[in-house]
This record gives structure tokens, C-alpha cells and sequence, in this order.
């Protein structure tokens, strides 16, 4: 199977000034959401929109600096398996396109791995580890 666009994903500095903006656009996203370190909502086709602030990201990227102005939106695409994660980045990363994260296996039950598109945008990939 193809890997497929799940979720975007945005990196924030102000997490309750994101989801206070993103509520006036209509999205359903619960109030106590606000102090959390991450935040996702199921959008109308499927698809999620994710919020983590930039000290979530640092957890896992300690290399992590945040953007000037704009730089903070990341496209997540799913894959059928840990496998395929493995094989997506290894195929990317040969074509010439630049790896960010190799792949491992993430503490919130995911392989996950982040390759850059030719812009720089952050492209990540990931499957269920179990």
C-alpha cells in the first residue's frame, strides 16, 4: 500500500492562542485541551489536525529550533507498518531527499521517522509499533 496523508501537524509557541483561534474557525476542540502538550481533532473526511508545542517537540528532537514566521505546519502520512516506515525513509533518503529523523520506535507507540521535502517542510511518517 502507499503511504497517505493522515494529519497535519502544527508546531505552536502558544497553545491556547492556537486552539482559541482554531475554535473561532469552528473546530471542535474540548477546553481542557488547552494546557495539554499535545492536541489532535478528527476533521469532516477523516483526516487530523495535530498541535504540539515546541517543548513536546523538543522531547524528542532536542535539536529542535523554532521558526521565524510561518515554517510551523508538518504533513504526517500514515503507514500500513513499522516496516514500511523503514522502507518509505530508506526510499526518500536514497532519491536524494534529505532525512531529518531516522526512523525509531517512539515512545507514544509509533516507528516514526521525518524526512524533509525540498522546501525544508517536515514530512512524517509513521505505523503503529505493535
Amino acid at each position: 500500500m502507499t503511504p497517505r496523508l493522515d494529519a497535519t501537524s502544527l508546531v505552536v509557541s502558544d497553545l491556547a492562542a492556537s486552539l482559541a483561534f482554531y475554535r473561532l474557525l469552528g473546530l471542535d476542540i474540548p477546553a481542557g485541551a488547552d494546557t495539554a502538550p499535545h492536541v489532535e481533532v478528527l476533521l469532516p473526511g477523516g483526516t487530523r489536525l495535530l498541535w504540539d508545542t515546541e517543548d513536546t517537540v523538543r522531547s524528542f528532537d532536542p535539536g529542535f529550533t523554532a521558526p521565524g514566521a510561518g515554517g510551523r505546519v508538518g504533513l504526517a502520512f500514515l503507514c500500513d507498518s513499522p516496516a514500511e516506515v523503514d522502507a518509505t525513509y530508506a526510499a526518500l533518503t536514497a532519491a536524494g531527499h534529505r532525512g531529518h529523523l531516522e526512523p525509531w520506535d517512539a515512545v507514544w507507540g509509533q516507528r516514526y521517522a521525518v524526512v524533509l521535502d525540498p522546501d525544508g517542510c517536515e514530512v512524517s511518517l509513521f505505523a503503529s509499533a505493535a
